[in-house]
């Protein structure tokens, strides 16, 4: 099963966005799937184990799962692993497969520095993103650091849309320490860190992979299953 060349917008294969807390339960997903030509954005669990079940059981086409998490969503992958292993054991099972995740803490330290230089007028950086539990919001702590690290602003902050600091207390904090313009970078999918055309081509290259894989017999759930998926530290140069 080799994917075929189709136009942009429109993947090799049903494509099927799983999101987690990055995405607010993949609501900020909507118009990336539309617009990248996947069925749905759905959040982890029954609906996705049941979108992808349904999908299998009206098409011939291959059905490719991708986690939607830019590398702090740790269980994101794991759990959709488990959600879809049922799936194996179905009707239509050598058609399913789960891609890489869409993003890991190295990429997403490396799209904010771009979304970075292209606000060199901004004196701060404000890096946000939904909250989560304690260990994603220090995550984004640290890829705040690393993005300070290798850029050019020496005025990284990080704030929560939803959380604590929240947003205007980042602004307040940045204003305190000197900064005169202040730059929001989203650090979610509720923002324009990458463009739709890019999040799309980004999303067709983890669905020509995992096709190329389940073409070699390997539906990806079992690597999901054992994998760290990228939670190394990055070193990005």
């Amino acid at each position: 099963m080799r994917p075929t060349p189709r136009p942009y917008g429109r993947p090799a294969a049903t494509l099927v966005l799983v999101g987690g807390h990055e995405s607010r339960g993949a609501r900020d997903l909507t118009d990336l799937a539309e617009r990248a030509g996947a069925l749905r954005a759905v959040p982890v669990g029954r609906e996705l184990t049941r979108v992808v079940a349904d999908a299998l059981a009206s098409g011939t086409e291959p059905v490719c799962v991708v986690p939607m998490t830019l590398g702090r969503d740790r269980a994101l992958v794991t759990d959709t692993a488990r959600a879809m292993q049922w799936l194996t054991r179905s009707a239509g099972a050598e058609r399913v497969a789960l891609a890489q995740p869409f993003g890991t803490i190295t990429h997403l330290v490396g799209w904010l520095r771009v979304a970075a230089g292209a606000r060199r007028d901004a004196d701060a950086l404000l890096v946000t993103a939904p909250s989560a539990g304690p260990d994603e919001d220090a995550e984004l702590y640290r890829t705040g650091r690393l993005v300070r690290q290798f850029g050019t602003h020496r005025m990284v902050e990080v704030a929560f849309d939803d959380g604590d600091p929240d947003v205007p207390e980042g602004i307040d904090r940045c204003r305190r320490l000197g900064a005169r313009r202040v730059a929001r970078v989203p650090a979610g999918f509720d923002g324009p860190l990458l463009s739709i055309r890019a999040a799309a081509e980004v999303l067709h290259a983890r669905t020509a992979r995992a096709l190329h894989l389940l073409g070699h017999g390997d539906n990806g759930i079992a690597s999901a299953l054992a994998g760290d998926h990228g939670h190394s530290h990055p070193h990005p140069h």
